[in-house]
């Protein structure tokens, strides 16, 4: 049995220096210890891949995000493990400091980033805003408290039993990537399907402060004095108390900060396997907005004039025979059938849980005209690309390409010259391809380097636009923006196997539209010829240029 002792004068540091004295075994303390490092390091990794995906989904442009969140906290972590050096005398109570600081941070960052998201609006522009500094600042915060574990560690497990240092490095490095290799996993195919990021990381915050609170105030408790374990202690139970406190408020914080994200009118907002989904309006005659991550994919108040001018243009030859590649909502799939010698529409789209939505919500499968209930569309859900590999060449009429922004990693390979050589395959020795290149006004070299990408791979290309209503938000694939950088406008570009251009007209003997006419489509034509960026390299799977 330890002997007691009376409780350390004051001014005496919080651990007593020396061998550790312990309860159990050296052996069994010191599988208590790794365990400890275990469970640490997969709670650290999941704070990493959740700044990364919460920063992807909010910002965009996940290769950046990623690059940004890992970059800062490795270097923070360097900087954590010098500090730490100064604290091993104190190994303990600051291992438990750190683990209660890190729980807190960590398991709160997820709710405080949508937070200033929501109630700030867009995280685009400069990085010296408000929401990308608070990225950084929670990044450097998590690496330097990560950093700080392994020195801290180090030194309790030679109090346990003095050992090599190659030896204690080597226990210490495969508890600490075991465990990481643990929570990298849990992270994608558990927490993120079925608790969801905020939750699932304050989840993950109240699991770290409970196994470093007990570790230390169970392992070491006698080598700390009474004051010390009193604070540890008291620090614990608070991170505790706010981590379930945030935990049963969530709902309601999710709720409110979607109102103030989306406005007060949301009526469905489900997170499929792919992506969150919102639907807003689109009953008792208020216009439908419909959102895929945080971006309008469909606006009322804009309704028919992206997809007029996607669609259209590539209806004008032969077209029995159209692939609608993405756009599940089935507004470009409306429009292809509005030509009553269309024989077969095939869509691909990789949500399924959008295209669901699509059949059997009403506001949006009236607003698509019912599309899919029509005999002649079969859709297929499976990845684009993949999907594209198997395709029968020389199959289709028109290609419709209705996909995602290239900003993120995900849809980048959508805009490749390997992309485009695949979909070139599949079109008819006439046939027509379109694909929405992103707003010209807004960001002129990302079009251009659609559109070199696309000569690039053998197409001849034509490029044009269309203008979206000045409302504050226009709807389309762009990523979203604030309202003083919304696109106006949204860039196409309509190819056709070999060099040569295609003629930019309408079918006259097709529908009658809303909002696109012959001479806008040529004056628009005209337009975005003049904004023409030379000398821009195409994009390929191993060098993205977007």
């Amino acid at each position: 049995m330890i002997e007691s002792h009376a409780p350390a004068p004051p001014g005496a540091p919080p651990f007593r220096c020396g061998p550790a004295r312990l309860s159990v075994r050296p052996a069994t303390g010191r599988f208590l210890v790794l365990a400890g490092v275990f469970v640490c390091a997969a709670c650290g990794l999941v704070y990493e891949l959740e700044l990364v995906a919460l920063a992807s989904y909010l910002i965009g442009d996940s290769v950046t995000q990623a690059s940004v969140v890992l970059s800062v906290m490795v270097f923070a972590m360097g900087l954590g493990s010098l500090a730490a050096k100064r604290l091993r005398g104190h190994a303990a109570a600051a291992f438990g400091a750190v683990e209660a600081g890190l729980a807190l941070v960590g398991g709160c960052s997820a709710m405080a980033l949508y937070a200033v998201f929501a109630w700030t609006g867009d995280w685009g522009g400069l990085w010296v805003n408000g929401p990308r500094c608070l990225l950084v600042a929670f990044s450097l915060a998590i690496g330097l408290l990560i950093g700080a574990e392994v020195p801290l560690l180090m030194e309790l497990i030679q109090r346990i039993r003095r050992q090599d240092a190659g030896g204690a490095v080597a226990d210490l490095f495969a508890a600490d990537y075991v465990g990481a290799l643990v929570g990298g996993l849990a992270f994608p195919f558990l927490l993120l399907p079925f608790l969801g990021q905020l939750t699932g990381a304050l989840l993950t915050g109240a699991v770290n402060a409970v196994a470093g609170g007990a570790l230390i105030l169970g392992l070491f408790g006698r080598d700390l004095t009474r004051r010390a374990r009193w604070l540890l202690l008291l620090a614990n139970v608070s991170v505790l108390a706010v981590l379930a406190s945030a935990a049963v408020l969530v709902d309601d914080f999710e709720r409110l900060a979607r109102q103030a994200v989306y406005g007060g009118d949301v009526r469905v907002a489900v997170q499929t396997d792919v992506q969150e989904v919102v639907l807003t309006g689109g009953t008792g005659g208020r216009p439908l907005d419909l959102y895929l991550d945080g971006r309008l994919r469909v606006g009322g108040r804009d309704a028919g004039r992206y997809e007029e001018a996607l669609v259209h243009p590539a209806m004008a030859g032969p077209h029995a025979r159209v692939l609608v590649l993405g756009g599940g909502d089935g507004l470009a799939a409306r429009e292809v059938l509005r030509y009553p010698d269309v024989r077969r529409v095939d869509v691909v789209e990789p949500d399924a849980g959008l295209v669901r939505l699509a059949r059997r919500d009403p506001g949006l499968s009236a607003l698509n005209g019912h599309a899919y209930l029509d005999q002649r569309v079969h859709v297929t859900t499976q990845d684009t690309f993949r999907w594209l590999r198997g395709a029968p060449t020389e199959a289709y009429d028109v290609v419709i390409a209705d996909l995602p922004d290239p900003g993120s990693t995900a849809s980048t390979k959508l805009y490749s010259e390997e992309f485009y050589g695949l979909t070139r395959r599949v079109l008819a020795e006439d046939g027509r391809l379109v694909v929405h290149g992103g707003p010209v006004a807004a960001r002129p070299r990302v079009f251009w380097t659609v559109e070199t990408t696309m000569r690039a791979a053998g197409l001849g290309t034509t490029p044009y636009r269309a203008l979206g209503e000045d409302t504050g938000s226009t709807a389309g694939p762009d990523r979203s923006a604030s309202a003083s950088r919304t696109p106006r406008d949204w860039g196409f570009v309509l190819a056709a196997r070999g060099p040569a251009a295609v003629p930019l007209r309408l079918d006259p003997s097709g529908p009658r539209l809303r909002t696109l006419t012959p001479q806008s489509l040529a004056a628009d034509g005209r337009a975005v010829a003049g904004t023409r960026i030379s000398g821009v390299p195409p994009s390929t799977l191993v060098h993205p240029r977007y």
